[in-house]
């Protein structure tokens, strides 16, 4: 993507590249419509790309981004596993509903 854009091959603004977002989520619902695992592959990937292109317009690292969300979703499941064990639940036993609960709990505690 540097080398595209040094040469002038990019997306003028975020916005831009915002709307090509929007585009590629929607070819993704069409190959999830047509089931098709090649199509659907290729949609995440340029999913994908985009978002890192969107990461660098607003200088943020792509990988320090998801690790971020990695950890943050990490902590929220520890959380959900934690409070169901002292209800002496298991989660498998608990409705999403319930789950989501716990979960948007774990959000306010640590926002």
């Amino acid at each position: 993507q540097e080398k595209a854009s040094e040469v002038g091959f990019d997306w003028d603004n975020v916005a831009d590249v915002l709307k090509k977002l929007d585009e590629e989520i929607t070819e993704f619902k069409d190959a999830l419509k047509k089931k098709s695992r090649d199509e659907i592959e290729d949609e995440i990937g340029d999913m994908l790309f985009v978002m890192v292109r969107i990461s660098n317009f607003v200088k943020v690292d792509p990988e320090d981004a998801l690790r971020r969300s990695i950890a943050k979703f990490i902590h929220r499941f520890n959380y959900i596993e934690t409070e169901a064990s002292s209800q002496g639940r298991k989660l498998t036993d608990m409705t999403l509903d319930e789950m989501e609960l716990l979960w948007n709990r774990a959000k306010k505690e640590n926002s």
